[in-house]
């Protein structure tokens, strides 16, 4: 006999600047959804912390390197990247009020509460492809985790960002030698020659195996010195 398992529960609902997202507990599992389309839940957050690890290796031991990461989800990348002194200014841009908020104080706050207390953390709360492109300050790191990847995106205006526009915005907000790492439900052999094509050097692609179907990637480019 086997066990049902239990429906979710929907925590929280807004309506938020780019439509609905949802807040809900699955078992032991949160999950957020907008649009009605799963964006990412606590499950595992490897991927989300080889996103970090590989932006940090990549920049050959570079002295506490500014990262920023774009896409605050459930907040596997912050808090690993707070949890790792080498780093830096760490400033997150997430462009949903309602993720902020159940980060702080709310159902996501025991994932997050370290790494929002850290002195060094910054949370922006903006578009991430028009804060790439309006911003005059620089990072050595660009760890983007904004939705499921370059080839298959929930909203559309987030195609902007992986297009040869949104990636020369990345270029130039990154310091000469700076790594660009970007998150992707799928490896994507067109994101890598589009990456060449922009002008990045050293992009080479990272896979993590997952329990069913294709495995979550890493892309990771450098900007030229």
């Amino acid at each position: 006999m086997t066990t049902a398992h239990p429906a979710p529960v929907v925590l929280d609902r807004r309506e938020g600047p780019y439509g609905e997202v949802v807040l809900r507990r699955h078992g032991e599992l949160l999950q957020i959804i907008a649009n009605g389309c799963f964006l990412m839940d606590t499950s595992d957050g490897r991927s989300e912390r080889l996103l970090v690890d590989a932006a940090y290796d990549a920049l050959d031991g570079r002295p506490e390197p500014d990262v920023l990461i774009g896409g605050l989800g459930v907040g596997f990348s912050l808090a690993h990247a707070a949890a790792d002194p080498r780093w830096g200014r760490i400033t997150v841009v997430e462009r949903e009020p309602a993720v902020i908020g159940w980060h702080r104080g709310g159902p996501l706050s025991p994932l997050s509460a370290a790494a929002l207390a850290d002195p060094r953390t910054e949370i922006v709360e903006a578009d991430l492809v028009s804060h790439v492109h309006e911003t005059s300050a620089t990072y050595d790191a660009l760890c983007l985790d904004i939705d499921n990847g370059p080839g298959w995106t929930v909203g559309e205006d987030n195609k902007g960002l992986y297009s040869p526009a949104g990636l020369a915005d990345c270029a130039r907000v990154l310091t000469p030698g700076g790594v660009l790492a970007v998150w992707s439900a799928q490896p994507s052999p067109e994101f890598e020659g589009t990456l060449r094509n922009a002008g990045f050097q050293h992009v080479r692609t990272e896979e993590i195996p997952v329990a069913r179907g294709v495995p979550d990637a890493v892309h990771l480019a450098v900007r030229p010195g």
